[in-house]
């Protein structure tokens, strides 16, 4: 191990030391998690020992920032019975995590781990894994901070005391304010109880700056994220159909659901499983690359043929073989630029279906502008390149028609996708890859065919 690495480890060591004599230590469990995975490269029998030494609580919170294959070598290490006791120092939706991750594992070892712990937890934590991936409950957990409409501030900020030294609750920034029925009426950050003495009646204050946006369990996990940033929350609230406060959604689960679905987009786009790139088989990676690799060679026939339909026209003039690239290749990008501000603009909920037409009419006014730059530059260089007036004219008008079809396409196919209930990030690519290089090759050719030969 080097220096500064020895070094980190003895300095997290002391801090544990401390911890075990109830000192606040200042390592989060992020930077103990990272330090481990350091340690495991060059040290896997020290790694082993240092997990050993950390205590149940704190363990628990480094397990769930460790990178995932190591998080797996730790479940298929331990037994049900130690991992029962770590899953119960986790909030619910950590919780609830690590059970689905061991299930992914080992069915029978996760089955085994919801045994051992207590009816009430084992309970929460069904019922937090029986959501779809991607409905608000899957990501929500149940501890939070409610306050009872006819309680007074003082009572509820001493047991919310209570719930802090029973470490029963944390990163509390807000109350919930609910009816003896637990029907969520809104929620009030903790700062402005200060405005108010600690005889007050939440019922008095209730109409006071509250904040009463909430999502149902079911909802879809997008609105959420939509939600955060329009109201700049830190925290929502989720709710049952009839109203009732189920539990809440903290800001570094919202802060990892946008993280995870502008990933998953990324690699959309280039035609990549983001749940196959997690896997650790080589096989499974480059299966899943290649399905759309495959598709892109069919496409790629497709353009090929059309080129095809005009293969006496190049021979006669081999000034076009050299062009044509260049006229595909505007139009990949111009089409790529479209199609990702628009994808990406379909994600953050700024276009809706009913605007698509002034996306379109925007994206092919852009496209159009640049079409007519272009098409001037790119005429004049091919101009005085072959010294032929009219290729110039040729290749300027083929790439003002196909900038125009990238804009329009660009914007036209995500949207389509959507309408149909398709992922807009999923095959856009190459569809639009497709129409680009079509229009491009038909129009450069078919103008050439007509105007110079």
């Amino acid at each position: 191990m080097t220096e500064e690495l020895v070094h980190k480890i003895q300095e997290i060591e002391a801090r544990l030391n401390d911890y075990r004599n109830g000192v606040d230590v200042d390592s989060h469990p992020f930077e103990i998690a990272e330090l481990l995975a350091e340690v495991y490269e060059v040290d896997k029998e020290f790694y082993g020992s240092f997990l050993d030494k950390l205590p149940k609580t704190l363990l628990a919170e480094v397990l769930v920032e460790l990178p995932k294959s190591l998080q797996e070598e730790f479940y298929n290490s331990y037994d049900a019975v130690t991992l029962a006791k770590l899953t119960e120092k986790l909030d619910t939706d950590e919780a609830a995590d690590m059970i689905q991750h061991i299930e992914e594992i080992d069915e029978e070892k996760a089955n085994e781990v919801l045994l051992h712990l207590s009816n009430e937890e084992k309970a929460t934590i069904q019922e937090l894994i029986a959501y779809e991936d991607d409905e608000a409950g899957a990501y929500m957990q149940v501890e939070l901070f409610a306050a009872d409409l006819d309680e007074t501030i003082g009572e509820s900020v001493r047991r919310l005391k209570k719930m802090k030294k029973a470490n029963e609750v944390d990163n509390v920034h807000h109350v919930f304010v609910v009816t003896k029925q637990k029907a969520f009426l809104g929620m009030i950050p903790l700062e402005d109880l200060i405005l108010h003495g600690p005889n007050e009646y939440y019922r008095d204050i209730l109409e006071e700056g509250k904040i009463t946006v909430s999502v149902e369990a079911h909802d879809d996990i997008k609105k959420v994220v939509e939600m955060a940033g329009n109201y700049d929350l830190s925290v929502i609230p989720v709710v049952n159909q009839h109203g009732i406060l189920l539990g809440r959604i903290t800001s570094d689960d919202i802060h990892d659901i946008m993280e995870e679905e502008a990933t998953e987009q990324i690699y959309n786009l280039a035609g990549v499983n983001d749940l196959a790139e997690q896997e650790e088989s080589i096989w499974k990676i480059g299966k899943s690359r290649g399905v759309w690799l495959g598709i892109n060679l069919l496409t790629a026939i497709a353009a090929s043929l059309v080129i095809g339909l005009f293969d006496t026209t190049i021979q006669s003039l081999v000034a076009l073989a050299v062009l044509m690239p260049i006229v595909a290749s505007m139009g990949g990008n111009a089409g790529t630029q479209t199609l990702t501000v628009t994808v990406r603009q379909m994600a953050l909920g700024d276009i809706e279906m009913d605007k698509a037409k002034k996306t379109i009419f925007k994206e092919v006014l852009v496209s159009l502008m640049n079409g007519l730059l272009y098409a001037v530059v790119m005429g004049v260089i091919a101009y005085l390149w072959f010294q032929m007036p009219m290729l110039g004219a040729v290749i300027a008008m083929a790439m003002v028609i196909n900038l125009l079809s990238a804009g329009f396409f660009g914007a036209v196919i995500p949207l389509g996708l959507q309408r149909f209930g398709i992922d807009p990030a999923i095959g856009s690519t190459v569809l639009l890859t497709t129409v680009t290089d079509m229009v491009g090759f038909f129009s450069f050719l078919g103008l050439a065919t007509v105007i110079l030969l």
